[in-house]
């Protein structure tokens, strides 16, 4: 199974990296279950286009950002579509600023993929969307990890 690592990247401490790291950890140890890193597949895509500076871009060179941008959406929106089998998401302030998460979320809802949410604001903070595009909304990492030990430990 593969999960999609969703959450804010943009606006986020270290791009959202660290969450990732230790959910992909988890996964791969207790479940046998791989990860696909949204911020991984854009420091190669970063690399391929040599675009090591492409925020600055938003700036100085907005055609060239939003080009490069579409990439890494067409990119992630794939991987949520085609590759992955549910989508794992960190709902947090960081989030509210940036757009790539809230499609994400309803990209899984529509193709029917399962969304565990962990939600780190308060339900009248949560969108209604995004509490309707959920499967199950937890309140913190140890809440998910159960329940997925629960539903994909035996095919482990």
């Amino acid at each position: 199974m593969i999960a999609y690592l969703s959450g804010a990247m943009e606006y986020a401490e270290n791009e959202g990296q660290d969450w990732r790291i230790k959910m992909t950890e988890w996964l791969q140890n207790e479940l046998d279950h791989t990860a696909i890193n949204p911020v991984e597949d854009t420091s190669e895509l970063v690399a391929a286009n040599n675009a090591q500076d492409y925020r600055d871009w938003k700036n100085s060179d907005p055609n060239r950002f939003v080009e490069f941008v579409r990439k890494a959406i067409d990119n992630d929106l794939n991987s949520v579509v085609n590759r992955a089998d549910y989508l794992i998401c960190l709902w947090n302030n960081a989030v509210l600023k940036g757009g790539g998460t809230h499609g994400e979320v309803t990209m899984a809802y529509y193709y029917n993929k399962p969304v565990y949410l962990i939600n780190q604001l308060d339900n009248i903070g949560l969108s209604g969307w995004i509490m309707s595009c959920a499967t199950e909304i937890f309140v913190d990492f140890d809440g998910l990890q159960a329940r997925l030990l629960n539903l994909y430990r035996d095919e482990k």
